[in-house]
């Protein structure tokens, strides 16, 4: 079996080889749309066609292009992308949803003899795709009303006496894990811990996986988030809110809750100003980075390098693209 360390090395599936899969993960305005893409470029350079699949959870709905900030035709610099803008917003997409497609994606990608990059930053797309999904059973209609019916502090004391474990791993104030924690364990009988031992479906045994993190210097990816989200203002973001809203979609749909969509809906609606909207956007879009990067930097396993960028113009791609092909 091949032990070949890069991404343009020969592999051979038919004598048991695993076929590479490059991943760059990141945090918002961390740059990994453009990363990718130079990798690409360089993969082909080198003779081997390359294909940049989206691991992002917004740059999934078509009706998000500018706020999900999904690379147009000239961002993609003649390298093909798939699953941007796949689903559309009247149908949410879960990490399974995305995992399936992307699983199948992959292995079409590998049939062509061609390298697949993933390029987002959903840690639990990643994370379900990589290491499979817990068998929940469905979970009880009654027992799900039930269950998030209840106030925060009385599901989380439930939790405490029901799935001790779990509650003891979980912040007392956040409500949709302890809710989801304690729908399993009175629908099914079997505390999460459990389900989530006997993982299914994930890919990452039958690939050679190439990973590595952006993680930018905080204040610089914080500028880089004001900026993205006042460009996208500019790129006629509002209009594209207008027609998202003319669609009369389910208010709790996650296109209807992805970032910029409630800030600019504000103004429509004559809430606030559109300076306002622009400040609470480009907080939305902050907080979302930094959650992003405590996770990308804590969850992972420690294997997968960590590439600190303390200056985009002094680092630039070079040093991240050298990572997978040496």
């Amino acid at each position: 079996m091949s032990t070949a360390n890069s991404l343009d090395a020969p592999y051979d599936i038919a004598a048991g080889d695993r076929p590479p899969l490059a991943l760059i993960a990141g945090p918002t305005a961390s740059g990994k749309s453009d990363c990718a893409v130079a990798l690409a470029q360089e993969l082909e350079r080198r003779g081997r066609r390359a294909v940049v699949i989206n691991a992002d959870s917004s740059q999934v709905y078509s009706d998000l292009t500018i706020l999900s900030a999904r690379p147009s035709e000239a961002d993609m610099g003649g390298i093909e992308h798939r699953l941007f803008g796949a689903w559309d917003g009247a149908q949410s997409c879960s990490a399974a949803d995305w995992a399936r497609e992307a699983s199948k994606t992959i292995a079409e990608i590998h049939r062509e003899d061609a390298v697949p990059i993933l390029a987002g930053g959903t840690g639990l797309y990643i994370r379900t795709l990589l290491d499979g999904i817990a068998p929940v059973p469905e979970i009880a209609p009654d027992v799900r009303e039930e269950v998030r019916a209840l106030p925060v502090h009385v599901a989380f004391a439930a939790l405490q006496k029901e799935d001790p474990d779990r509650a003891a791993r979980l912040a007392p104030a956040d409500t949709a894990r302890i809710s989801r924690a304690l729908e399993v364990v009175r629908s099914t009988g079997k505390p999460l811990s459990h389900w989530q031992g006997r993982m299914t479906g994930g890919i990452a045994g039958a690939v050679a996986l190439h990973p590595v993190i952006l993680l930018p210097e905080r204040q610089t990816l914080y500028a880089r988030c004001n900026l993205r989200f006042e460009r996208m203002v500019e790129r006629g973001a509002l209009d594209e809110v207008a027609a998202l809203l003319a669609r009369n979609l389910d208010p709790g749909l996650p296109v209807m809750r992805a970032i910029g969509v409630p800030e600019l809906a504000g103004v429509l609606r004559n809430e606030w100003s559109l300076e306002s909207a622009i400040q609470r956007g480009s907080q939305a879009t902050r907080n979302y980075a930094k959650r992003q990067f405590t996770w990308l930097r804590h969850q992972p396993p420690e294997s997968w390098p960590r590439q600190e960028i303390k200056n985009y113009k002094e680092n630039g791609l070079s040093a991240i693209i050298l990572r997978f092909l040496c």
